[in-house]
């Protein structure tokens, strides 16, 4: 998923090419991409559980200029050398998306990466996992990790789509609740309404909360000014901006718009 996250500091990152050797579709929003071959053995995988890589694209013609999309690394399987990245779809709109949805076994593709922030604590008395489809892969590879290392851990999973056909499987530790909200309209209150009506668990509450910009304000104001959290227990970084493209929105980071924390 296109996203922007907040890392760690690192080196410059090397530019990997790499094959496709799978293409599956999750819904008919979401296609993952499975990455492999050569090249892989040039990628420098990070613990995170939320990373990302850049991908590399040219803009149509006449243009024709290279640009930058950021994704989500669902999964690194190091025994099979692949990865997987799942991208949103909306028709033609973009240049990530379309080439998901065309892409074949055997084409390539180069990214740079990957970088990372967030990896759940086992050790927090409850989890909280809140976003939009952009945020299923960093939320799924997070409850994954969790399930692995803390079977018993509890707490919430609150997810925003448009539509009951964007559902789709998340792994999650038996005490940890999955709610998705239908929400067409897109209404930035929508996932910060949820949040706030939650029965809060007791102790330290870890969250990963990711998604719409907009949306990621809402839900600032829900953890830190009504349920008083600490910036410690709490990653929150807007992935994308609505009506925005990719370009305009990492700009618009260094901008007092784009500042979530």
């Amino acid at each position: 998923m296109a996203l922007s996250s907040r890392t760690s500091p690192r080196a410059p990152r090397p530019t990997v090419e790499l094959e496709v050797v799978a293409v599956s579709h999750l819904s008919p929003q979401l296609v993952r991409v499975t990455l492999g071959g050569e090249g892989f053995a040039q990628f420098e995988d990070r613990p995170e559980t939320d990373k990302y890589v850049k991908l590399k694209f040219t803009t149509p013609e006449p243009e024709s200029l290279p640009v930058t999309r950021t994704y989500t690394v669902r999964r690194v399987d190091a025994e099979a050398r692949t990865l997987d990245l799942d991208f949103v779809v909306h028709g033609d709109e973009g240049l990530a998306g379309p080439w998901a949805a065309r892409t074949r076994p055997g084409d390539r593709i180069s990214l740079m990466g990957p970088g990372g922030g967030y990896s759940p604590d086992p050790t927090a008395d409850a989890h909280l996992f809140a976003g939009d489809l952009s945020a299923v892969p960093a939320i799924a590879a997070g409850l994954e990790r969790l399930e692995a290392l803390n079977p018993d851990a509890r707490g919430h999973v609150v997810i925003e789509v448009d539509s009951e056909t964007a559902i789709v499987p998340v792994p999650a530790p038996n005490g940890m609740r999955v709610e998705w909200i239908i929400d067409p309209g897109h209404d930035v209150e929508a996932l910060a309404s949820v949040l706030g009506q939650l029965d809060w668990p007791d102790g330290t509450v870890q969250v990963f909360a990711h998604g719409e910009r907009e949306s990621m304000k809402a839900v600032r104001r829900v953890l830190f000014e009504e349920r008083g959290l600490d910036r410690a227990q709490v990653s929150l970084s807007g992935y994308w901006a609505r009506g925005r493209t990719e370009d305009r929105f990492q700009a618009e980071k260094r901008e007092p718009i784009g500042k979530i924390l």
